[in-house]
């Protein structure tokens, strides 16, 4: 389904304690699929106790580059209105963190094979 040049990265942060989420998941988490080859994200999902929401936050990543996080941010702040909201751009400055960890870490495999 997915291309070898694709990478599953999992974001987490924490959420108020009378959000919904919270109380199901415990933490509020978002994955993402990203093509290495461009950093685009491909394919996205988040925690959420409405299948609707995580379809909208799908909608707001999946195009952009996972470095945008200026422009995603804006669209979040713009376009979800969410109790999480504040969380869902959290949770995706935390997997442009371990993109990085990644990226940086295959580079350093690839370089000593």
């Amino acid at each position: 389904m997915f291309d070898k040049e694709t990478i599953y990265i999992v974001g987490d942060a924490q959420s108020s304690s009378n959000n919904p989420i919270t109380q199901q998941f415990s933490a509020f988490f978002i994955g993402l699929v990203v093509d290495t080859s461009n950093d685009k994200i491909v394919e996205a999902a988040c925690s959420a106790t409405v299948q609707l929401t995580s379809d909208f936050a799908r909608s707001i990543f999946i195009g952009h580059s996972i470095y945008a996080s200026d422009a995603i941010g804006e669209e979040i702040r713009l376009r979800y209105f969410g109790s999480s909201q504040k969380t869902l751009i959290a949770a995706f400055k935390d997997a442009q963190k371990k993109y990085k960890q990644a990226i940086t870490a295959r580079s350093k495999a690839e370089i000593t094979k």
